[in-house]
């Protein structure tokens, strides 16, 4: 298979052989942490020389009680990043799930995210698209990786070609996920290069994020070595200084202390993996 175009953010550069991040909170919560958590984020990818884009959600809106922590709102949520990136010097990526908040998030963002469930949405996407940011489209749970394409080429139909595609898992039953590993290999095959979400991958769908049920965290370092064995050109992890306090997500985020050591290991897969001629190249 030939290798996916390189998509270029903000100097991290995806799909170019190396293996890149793209980590931090699930949701802004405080300035305070979500500095810190990114600080901690960038000196650990520097550390290890892997090239970092921070992600955090201004606004979850897909939470499924009205109850639930939806984060800080479009204004406020992006005051923050915008400050994350003037005061680390990391490009920053988040959620857009409507066209009316395309054109202030991407005044901000390096990358816009398409949401999983909304993927499809014709609209959305080409409104993004049309910032000529990079767009990073997460995989429906609902939708088969061949089916992917359809979402491509509407980003491509207004001129856009620098588009990630992130696997998460797909539905299997209720509210379990698996994931496929032969996606990576499909998605990379649409000539983008592919991300995988070792952490929306482990959440229990119909429990409440703060349930300890509602996730399978243990499972994160498994899933993130087999899609780096299988070629991924990044992982997506979603971390947090003290994931059990998380406003969000708090079953199914990775503990920040254990960031590098995971990351260390995930780097020498992908070493072996180059050398060795496996991948999903």
């Amino acid at each position: 298979m030939s290798a996916p175009r390189v998509v270029e953010v903000g100097g991290v550069r995806f799909g170019d052989g190396g293996l890149s991040l793209i980590a931090g909170p699930c949701v802004v919560e405080t300035e305070d942490l979500t500095l810190r958590t990114a600080e901690k984020v960038r000196s650990v990818a520097a550390k290890l020389g892997i090239p970092f884009v921070f992600k955090s959600s201004y606004r979850k809106d897909n939470r499924s009680s009205v109850d639930y922590y939806e984060g800080p709102g479009q204004e406020e949520g992006l005051r923050i990043l915008e400050k994350v990136r003037r005061e680390t010097g990391v490009p920053v990526l988040s959620d857009v799930h409507t066209p009316d908040q395309v054109r202030a998030a991407a005044e901000v963002l390096d990358v816009l995210q398409i949401p999983a469930y909304l993927s499809q949405q014709t609209e959305l996407l080409l409104t993004a698209a049309r910032t000529g940011k990079p767009i990073n489209i997460k995989k429906g749970q609902f939708v088969a990786p061949e089916d992917m394409l359809h979402s491509v080429r509407k980003v491509e139909s207004v001129g856009n070609r620098s588009i990630l595609l992130t696997e998460r898992g797909s539905s299997f039953g209720y509210r379990t996920l698996v994931v496929d590993m032969r996606s990576l290999s499909i998605l990379r095959g649409h000539g983008y290069p592919a991300v995988f979400d070792a952490t929306h991958a482990v959440r229990v769908y119909g429990k409440p994020s703060a349930d300890p049920a509602g996730g399978t965290p243990e499972h994160i370092p498994l899933l993130a070595r087999a899609a780096v064995a299988a070629g991924c050109d990044a992982v997506f992890l979603e971390t947090h200084p003290e994931p059990a306090k998380a406003l969000c997500d708090a079953a199914s985020q990775l503990p920040l202390a254990r960031l590098e050591g995971l990351l260390a290991v995930l780097l020498r897969i992908h070493e072996a993996a180059r050398g060795g001629g496996g991948g999903a190249s």
